[in-house]
Formats: structure tokens, sequence, C-alpha cells
């Protein structure tokens, strides 16, 4: 028996859960709204508002879970990848947290603990399964052995596919967060309105740098033309940029698995949660005979669950950190 409670603060979400047993019993999300003025994440915002969150967060969970702060055996938290003061806040409450309760700490590697929301709800894959991991800083193609063991076989050379959506938001001045909205207006567009600059990149790696530019171009030309092209167009610029994406996406994950002769197939991360991607990789996965798992919308984005259902495997395991440990922006896979 094990209660674990769970903190993430990568980057803007200050979050706090609870597991019980491997079980989630309180998963409590902070966000913070105030980056929404400047159009992205203002690290030193960010930090603060972590401080400002964190205590009453943690409470909060503690109560939804039902669990006596006595009752914990561990505290895992998110050692990184991620940004540093954001980090520094969540890692060193964690440090003070435990060694006043005498517990032991799980240090989390933010991006394992995105493919292990996969094991917090059934159904769940089965070793080796592909995991297609895609958020705003990250786009890889994981071979996931076991719990610990994974390997990337394929990545982004520059920029992560969720970049991709925020960049084409900010070019159509839409308001951040900008990728759910181009989800949204992507969903009343016709999706091959428009064409794109595919990137030609070998074995299962990614790059969008170069499609970021041909948008950025290609809406530059046609405002030349017509001011108005933007609002006229904008839902079928949004689905055609979505399905470039999407599609750029697939194409290098089924060569993954034709190639390796695996079809227990995954996806996570923030872009997860994106409505053409769940979609296309369902009718990918009939065509191709896949067994597919997508996580709940609230196990996408950035949580606390996730890094405690990754503390509760490293517990049964027995992987503990000491009170010097320090968190880290980049972070080995």
């Amino acid at each position: 028996m094990s209660i674990i409670l769970a903190i993430e603060s990568s980057c803007d979400e200050t979050s706090v859960a609870i597991c019980n047993n491997g079980k989630i019993t309180a998963n409590v999300i902070a966000n913070q709204t105030i980056h929404q003025n400047y159009g992205g994440v203002i690290p030193e915002l960010a930090s603060r508002v972590h401080q400002q969150n964190i205590v009453p967060v943690i409470q909060q969970a503690l109560s939804d879970a039902k669990v006596n702060k006595k009752d914990l055996n561990a505290v895992a938290f998110t050692r990184g990848p991620g940004l540093l003061g954001s980090l520094l806040v969540g890692v060193s409450f964690a440090k003070s947290f435990a060694l006043g309760l005498d517990l032991p700490l799980i240090a989390v590697n933010h991006m394992h603990a995105h493919i292990l929301a996969h094991f917090i709800d059934d159904p769940k894959p089965s070793f080796p399964f592909l995991c297609l991991t895609v958020s705003g800083g990250h786009t890889q193609i994981v071979l996931v052995k076991s719990y610990f063991e994974m390997e990337i076989i394929g990545e982004t050379l520059d920029d992560a596919a969720g970049e991709a959506f925020d960049k084409t938001a900010k070019i159509l001045k839409l308001p951040y967060p900008g990728g759910p909205l181009v989800d949204k207006h992507a969903q009343l567009g016709n999706p091959l309105a428009y064409k794109f600059a595919v990137p030609q990149i070998k074995d299962f790696n990614y790059s969008f740098s170069g499609f970021k530019t041909s948008i950025l171009y290609f809406i530059r030309a046609q405002e030349k033309e017509n001011a108005n092209f933007i609002k006229e167009n904008l839902n079928d610029i949004c689905a055609s940029v979505q399905y470039s994406i999407v599609n750029i996406l697939l194409t290098k994950l089924k060569k993954a698995a034709s190639e390796m002769g695996i079809s227990e197939i995954a996806i996570a991360g923030g872009v997860s949660a994106n409505s053409g991607l769940r979609t296309s990789l369902q009718s990918m996965a009939t065509q191709e005979g896949w067994n597919i798992y997508i996580p709940a919308f609230e196990y996408c984005t950035d949580n606390a669950a996730m890094i405690a259902m990754a503390g509760h495997f490293k517990y049964m395991n027995q992987d503990f950190v000491g009170q010097d440990v320090a968190p880290l922006s980049r972070m080995e896979f």
C-alpha cells in the first residue's frame, strides 16, 4: 500500500494529485490566466503565481482525496524538463514538505509522466508500445518497453508541433492560448482548402520550423491581395493547418509502427487533446489494425495525476532521491 502526493509545476499550471495504491483519488489544477495579457507564458510571473497557488492546491488535493498528510508514504514531483523558476517552486516545496514529514522523495521526468498517464485508467497499453508525445515544447516518438525503459526513436529537429499550432494562432491574431482555438475553428472549415510546405526529414524525425514559415509567408501574400483574408477564411485556414500538422505527425508514426512491427499505439501531451489528431488516429488505427490509447482530456495537458502515476511505479521500485536533488530545465530522457 502507498499513498503518494505529487506536485507538477513545470510551466504555468500548479497541480497536485494523490495516488492511493495506484489509483488517482485527487487531481487539482490551478491555471494561470495572467499570461493571456502577454500572448504567452512569462517565466518570472509563472514562478510567482506558483508560490501563491501551491499551498491552497495541496490543501484542496488532500481534502478531495480525504487523506491526512500524516497518511502519506512519499512525495513525488516534476524535476524537469520545464521552466527553471517554476520547477524550483515545486521542487523546493516538495523537499520541505517531505523533510517535515520524514517522507521519501521521488523525482519524475515530465515527459516520462505524460507517457505513464496511460496507466491511470483502462484500457492500458501492453509493452512494447509506441507513444507519440506532442506538446508545445516536445514532439517525440517513444518506444516504451516498460514503466522504466523508454527510448526516443524520433523527435523534432527544431520546433515542436504544439509550437506550430501556437505560432499559427499568433499569425491569425487569435488570443492566447491559441492552439485550442485553432482546433475549434478547424472543425468548421475545409481541411483541403490550402496547402503548406511538408518537411522532408529522414527516419522518424520531425521538423516544423519551415512549416511555420510557409504559413507566415502564405498569410502575408494573401493579405496583400485582400486585407480581410484572415477574417473571411479563418475556419478554412485553421482546418488546413491542422490537417497538415496531423498528417505530418501520423505519417511518421505509421512508418515507425510498420518498420518496428508494433500495433500498440498511444498519444500523449497537450496536443493529444486536439480533436483532429484524435479523429485521424482512430481512422488510421482502423486501417492499420492498431490498438490505440488516447488519454482523457484532463491527463493530456500538464497535470499532477501523471506525476503521481509515475511516482507510484517508482515507489514500487524504491527509486528515491535525496534532499540535495535540484530542478533541471533540461533533463535526459
